[in-house]
C-alpha cells in the first residue's frame, strides 16, 4: 500500500506588485541604517568636536585647564599638573585604555593645544 502525502505547492513567481514593493524597500532601507548611525550633537563644539568635556563628564578636572586651549604645547612645561597627563600629537598612536582620571591634551599640526579631555 502506497501512501501519498499531499504537499501544497508554493508559487515561486512573485506578482509584479511584489517586485515593485521589494525594489521600493531596498531603495529606502539604507536611509534607515544611516539614521541609526547618527551621532548626538554636543556643545560647545569646534570643527573637530568638543574642546572640553561636559561638566558631568569631567572626571579629571580638565576644565580647569581650558585657558590653555589655543596656546603652544610648550605652555605645559610651565604648568604644574599632579595628575596623570597624556599629550597626543597629530597621527600619534595611543593606547585605547580609558582612564577617567587622566587628562589628555590634544595638539594640532601647528603645535597648539586644540582640545582637552579625560581618558
Amino acid at each position: 500500500m502506497q501512501m501519498h502525502h499531499a504537499i501544497p505547492s508554493v508559487a515561486t513567481h512573485g506578482t509584479p506588485t511584489d517586485s515593485y514593493a521589494m525594489k521600493k524597500l531596498f531603495a529606502i532601507a539604507p536611509f534607515f541604517f544611516l539614521a541609526a548611525c547618527e551621532m548626538p550633537v554636543s556643545t560647545p563644539t569646534s570643527p573637530r568636536g568638543p574642546a572640553l568635556p561636559a561638566i558631568t563628564d569631567d572626571t579629571c578636572n580638565a576644565n580647569q585647564y581650558g585657558s590653555l586651549i589655543g596656546q603652544d604645547v610648550t605652555v605645559l612645561e610651565r604648568v604644574m599638573i599632579l595628575d596623570l597627563v597624556r599629550v597626543i600629537r597629530p597621527n600619534q598612536a595611543v593606547t585605547l585604555d580609558f582612564r577617567p582620571e587622566r587628562i589628555n591634551f590634544k595638539v594640532g599640526p601647528a603645535g597648539a593645544i586644540t582640545s582637552i579631555n579625560c581618558g
